[in-house]
């Protein structure tokens, strides 16, 4: 028996267009239930099993129309690995090696632990572990760190006024490869080609100066990169900037940015101050950002045919990033990153 209640709110969701199907058959159930109906009748009626019509009678003999609107939870399958397992597993992975690998795979894991590798990969998902990736890191042994550290964030952070910050440094090596056949262009299902070998047409390096008020880039190529080449780049930017500015150089330790003719063409034009980062923190230096996107749209993929053709894409790069510069915008404080160093110290002088 229904309430007029009940018998209006089944109508409107057995007619209703917006409700699940599902739910709009379990309403013509009850409601031809409330008609007389046996379970045989109602499933020859609807197109289902009397099992059926009578497991959804029951259902809402027990909780109403709300227990119409979801299904019953069910035990599902029972769980092949225990936890002990899992955690073996996770065990083996961060603290031991695998047999004749410097590294676990899913397969070697599956051949130690007795589960299947997909088994493995989805506990490596969940514990958020990836074995086949390695990162990069230097901690620095500066006896200076703090001080550099603190000097160069706060020229990001706050630069002095009629100044310019320009971070310095010079990309050695760029190699003229060209390959030793044409390569294939990408179509659909299939990944661009390049032969494994390839033709050398020389090298150069690029010596660059990020302003980080604006973005833009001052840089120029040449054959080497002793002091005489960064005394030629100092000259260029003695030029290129503003004489009323103040320029604040940030550079890394290479030796070729202390040379004592260095220093004596520094002394004789003070508007040049230098800001060393402290050793191994080049990550401090934002021109190396400029660098790594140089490398990545250009260089790694390019096909030279000679080093004529390797400058004037440098050149060409350079002028396209200066049309649309984006300024450097450093967010990081100095306190959180000497917080991170004393961590990294405290873990590795655990080691």
């Amino acid at each position: 028996m229904l309430t007029k209640a009940q018998g209006d709110e089944l109508r409107r969701y057995a007619q209703a267009r917006s409700v699940s199907v599902r739910l709009a058959q379990r309403a013509h159930i009850v409601l031809l239930a409330s008609e007389g109906g046996q379970d045989k009748e109602i499933g020859d009626a609807l197109g289902i099993t009397r099992q059926k019509a009578g497991r959804w009678r029951k259902r809402f003999l027990e909780c109403g129309i709300e227990g119409l609107k979801k299904d019953a939870p069910r035990p599902g399958r029972k769980k092949e690995i225990s936890a002990a397992q899992i955690a073996e597993i996770v065990r083996r992975t961060t603290h031991d090696k695998a047999p004749m690998a410097t590294h676990w795979s899913t397969r070697t894991m599956s051949a130690v632990s007795g589960v299947s590798a997909a088994t493995v990969g989805r506990i490596w998902k969940a514990h958020g572990l990836k074995p086949h990736l390695v990162r990069g890191f230097k901690l620095s042994h500066d006896p200076h760190f703090q001080e550099k550290l603190e000097d160069i964030v706060g020229l990001y952070l706050s630069p002095p006024e009629h100044a310019l910050v320009l971070s310095c440094d010079e990309k050695s090596q760029i190699q003229a490869l060209d390959r030793t056949q044409p390569g294939l262009p990408l179509k659909k299902g299939r990944a661009g080609t390049m032969t494994h070998d390839y033709l050398r047409h020389g090298t150069t390096t690029l010596f660059a100066a990020l302003n980080t008020l604006d973005g833009k880039v001052i840089g120029t190529c040449m054959t080497r990169h002793r002091h005489q080449e960064w005394l030629k780049f100092l000259r260029l930017l003695n030029r290129e900037t503003p004489p009323d500015k103040t320029l604040h150089l940030i550079v890394d330790n290479y030796a070729t940015h202390k040379h004592p003719k260095v220093r004596t063409w520094l002394a004789r034009h003070p508007r040049f101050h230098t800001h060393f980062t402290p050793t191994s923190a080049s990550w401090l230096n934002m021109v190396e950002r400029f660098f790594r996107d140089l490398t990545q749209k250009q260089l790694r993929r390019g096909v030279f045919h000679s080093l004529k053709d390797l400058l004037r894409t440098i050149q060409a790069y350079i002028e396209n990033h200066n049309d649309q510069p984006k300024p450097i915008i450093w967010t990081a404080k100095a306190s959180d990153i000497l917080e991170k160093v004393k961590r990294a110290h405290k873990t590795y002088d655990k080691l």
